[in-house]
């Protein structure tokens, strides 16, 4: 009989003393500098355990700022506390980007609450108000407080409207039993401008701001992880900080930073290296960028594809902060090429606007004078990645478009 393929994994001793406190999703005994907003989310949730309402919060920040795992931290230390005290508290929480309509997020809430899954609302077929009914009655039948944690609360509204949030702000005046308290957590600092101003009122009756980490808090945040989850000794002297440095220049995000340790190390680890260098936090950061973008660019519809690459012709043709006139004139080309009928200009602007917000290219607006305003658009995509051979693999009718010769004006 042929040796098991993992038996050689089995015995070989990794660098890693415990991966998953590497992950997001791990949430550590305390959580360096977030003190002071932890220190809000207390102020307010401590009325939970005097059987008292809580006021509803909006929480703000970049992602990786630690916003989801502080309202983590924070609720699994009013469980804690609230059953030592003989308190009713029940949390639930939902990521609403991957539960993103109004009925599931209701059904989630709903369902949450009871353990009996003949129970449980069906994921289709009812009405809304049906399903309204049968979460205010679970919660009623529980009693005591629940904290309802609304993650990523922008993607549902920018989805959906602020439908569901008049409701859930309203649950207080028509439950019997029981009382509610609604975390909105969010990337969106303009937010409360999509809300109507009623729900804006109800929803951010407490607000906090979750402000990006420096390099030296994040090189804080790692270190305390590295020593719970990296054996001793096997990190290089510099990795840290690098790891630190990479994560500040996106935003401060540390879950950014957890990201390029955790791949280091695996890195390592695969090679049979002894120690973690820094030529594995750059092997890390390749990964990291190719694993991010490359779902990104291969999903865009046919005609971004066709602006994109549009934009990277001109540069190629040493053209940078392009206008949208520029692009537009070699997107006329490619649909030339690939035997499609051009969209209007003004279309063109709004796929230019969400390769922006994709983080694939950069837009800054500068003023003509007299003359108007006009976009300079740069791709920001790293040297590491070939956006047109993905753009092919995902998609064969770029095939003619790239292959095709273009002829093209450089500016005078």
């Amino acid at each position: 009989m042929s040796e098991n393929i993992f038996n050689h994994l089995l015995t070989t001793d990794s660098l890693f003393k415990n991966r998953d406190v590497l992950h997001h999703g791990f949430i550590p005994s305390n959580l360096p500098h977030r003190e002071k907003e932890i220190e809000a989310l207390v102020h307010n949730l401590v009325e939970a355990l005097h059987g008292q309402i809580p006021s509803n919060m909006i929480l703000y920040g970049q992602p990786g700022l630690g916003k989801t795992a502080a309202t983590r931290h924070v609720c699994q230390q009013l469980l804690a506390r609230g059953k030592e005290l003989g308190r009713t508290i029940h949390t639930v929480e939902v990521n609403c980007c991957t539960v993103d309509t109004k009925y599931r997020v209701l059904t989630q809430l709903a369902n949450e609450l009871v353990e009996d899954s003949t129970q449980h609302v069906p994921f289709t077929g009812w009405p809304t108000d049906k399903v309204f009914a049968r979460l205010r009655e679970n919660m009623d039948a529980l009693g005591g407080v629940h904290i309802f944690v609304l993650d990523e609360i922008d993607h549902l509204v920018k989805r959906h409207g602020d439908d569901i949030l008049y409701p859930l702000t309203s649950l207080n005046y028509e439950l019997r039993n029981s009382r509610c308290c609604i975390i909105g957590i969010t990337n969106d600092l303009q937010f409360t401008e999509m809300l109507d101003a009623r729900i804006a009122s109800r929803l951010g009756s407490e607000d906090v701001a979750f402000s990006p980490y420096n390099a030296l808090q994040i090189e804080d945040i790692l270190n305390h992880r590295a020593l719970a989850g990296v054996r001793e000794g096997v990190l290089s002297d510099g990795v840290i900080k690098l790891c630190s440095a990479l994560a500040a220049q996106e935003h401060g995000d540390a879950r950014r930073a957890l990201d390029l340790l955790r791949v280091a190390v695996q890195k390592a680890d695969v090679t049979g290296a002894d120690s973690v260098t820094a030529e594995h936090v750059r092997l890390a950061q390749n990964q990291l960028q190719f694993d991010q973008m490359t779902p990104v660019i291969s999903g865009l519809p046919f005609h971004q594809k066709l602006v994109l690459y549009s934009i990277l012709l001109n540069e190629t043709n040493g053209l940078t902060n392009v206008s949208t006139g520029e692009i537009y004139s070699v997107y006329q080309l490619t649909c030339h090429n690939a035997s499609v009928t051009p969209l209007v200009s003004r279309s063109v602007g709004n796929v230019i606007k969400n390769l922006d917000s994709l983080g694939l290219i950069t837009t800054k607006t500068t003023s003509l004078g007299r003359y108007g305003r006009s976009n300079r658009i740069n791709s920001c995509i790293p040297n590491n990645i070939n956006p047109m051979k993905i753009m092919v693999n995902a998609d064969e009718a770029m095939k003619p478009v790239i292959n095709a010769a273009y002829r093209l004006q450089s500016r005078l």
